[in-house]
């Protein structure tokens, strides 16, 4: 397998979301590597309505069974991040690196797995192996993997190796994740005449001076879950912040609406519910204030991996790449709880973004090293 032209190809597919275009062209590609790795697949359509109402979506399901040995599911998603400003869906290489959108987050990940695989096409396993390669987890997937789960039991009492996770230890938990959008409601008339209007951008500001004392408050709460060293933090830590204003349609004219968007990520030791009460709170606070609220992304948080499975491939890290860990991840999925809460299984990850990878940003690459190191991982744990 020259999994170096296999990465590259795969990242040339731009499956941005959104829109999510060419998601069906990128997994058809993986068909064939996933057969010569033993792996029977099937690309499953996913109807709208267990995808938000949006078209076109799909996944790839791959076995490679042993029925009675335990479960151990590879998960792994395509879609990408939009980029502008660079040639990212031209991949190169330089210095040991692949640069392209995709190749750390998480596209490097998958054809680790593949290499993996390859490597112990004709051995025996300690598991029955399972593939998931799903679309759209860059927006949100709750429902798809929902729908997925028929096509991949049993599933109670899972593991689920999640390949979209920093390299160099073991992934065992993550951030839950509140996201809403405040409209701050107002009344418009032309600006000479504001006295007679309700200036919806100015009371919004009243609203997020609020909102940033609460995030001086809420960045202080720290998780007992040590935090990947690449992030710079000792411990997972909470965070608040303001990522999106919209107000406003014309210099003359006082605004009469303004959405305030706010991303919460919590620590394990959070709730949810509790996190979103506090900012309810805040903002009942101004009484001479109009506002609703309409929620995005709603991720609860799950209590940490834990174990022989973990302590395993913790191991296994250390014997190939010399560094190792047990740490929680300063990003969040909606994965986890349904595995927690559902399946009554366990997820935990290993793959190969590094911080300095620049997931989501320009000139994202990837190391070709620790793709390999990624695929000696996989076959020495299934073999081993």
């Amino acid at each position: 397998m020259d999994y170096v032209k296999a990465l590259s190809d795969l990242i040339a597919i731009d499956t941005t979301v959104p829109p999510g275009n060419n998601y069906y062209a990128a997994l058809e590609y993986l068909i064939p590597y996933f057969k010569e790795a033993g792996v029977e697949t099937q690309l499953v359509d996913i109807p709208p309505e267990h995808c938000e109402g949006r078209h076109g979506r799909i996944a790839l399901i791959g076995h490679r069974k042993a029925t009675g040995k335990p479960r151990l599911i590879f998960y792994g998603h395509i879609d990408v991040v939009p980029a502008e400003g660079w040639p990212a869906f031209a991949p190169h290489i330089e210095g040991g690196k692949m640069f392209g959108r995709g190749s750390a987050d998480m596209k490097g990940g998958i054809i680790g797995l593949l290499i993996g695989l390859k490597r112990v096409k004709n051995r025996s396993l300690n598991y029955d192996v399972s593939v998931m390669m799903t679309t759209d987890e860059e927006l949100s997937q709750s429902g798809q993997i929902r729908y997925l789960e028929q096509y991949l039991k049993p599933v109670k009492g899972s593991m689920v190796w999640s390949l979209d996770s920093n390299t160099g230890g073991v992934a065992i938990a993550g951030l839950g994740a509140l996201q809403m959008d405040i409209k701050i409601k107002g009344k418009s008339v032309h600006s000479g005449l504001s006295h007679l209007g309700v200036n919806a951008v100015e009371q919004a500001i009243r609203v997020m001076n609020a909102l940033l004392d609460l995030k001086s408050r809420v960045i202080m709460k720290k998780s007992s879950i040590p935090a990947h060293p690449d992030t710079g933090l000792k411990y997972m830590e909470s965070r608040l912040n303001i990522n999106m204003v919209h107000g406003g349609i014309k210099a003359n004219i006082v605004p009469d609406e303004c959405v305030i968007t706010v991303d919460r990520r919590l620590i394990p030791e959070e709730k949810l519910e509790e996190a979103d009460q506090e900012i309810r709170e805040l903002l009942g606070r101004f009484k001479d204030i109009e506002w609703e609220i309409s929620y995005g992304l709603r991720v609860p948080t799950v209590q940490p991996a834990s174990g022989p499975a973990v302590e395993r491939l913790e191991s296994l890290i250390k014997d190939v790449t010399g560094t190792t860990g047990q740490f929680g991840e300063m990003g969040s999925g909606d994965m986890g709880i349904i595995i927690h809460d559902e399946w009554g299984g366990e997820d935990f990850g290993l793959g190969v973004i590094r911080t300095e990878c620049n997931i989501h940003g320009k000139n994202e690459f990837v190391y070709l090293k620790d793709v390999e190191d990624l695929g000696q991982i996989v076959a020495r744990y299934l073999t081993e």
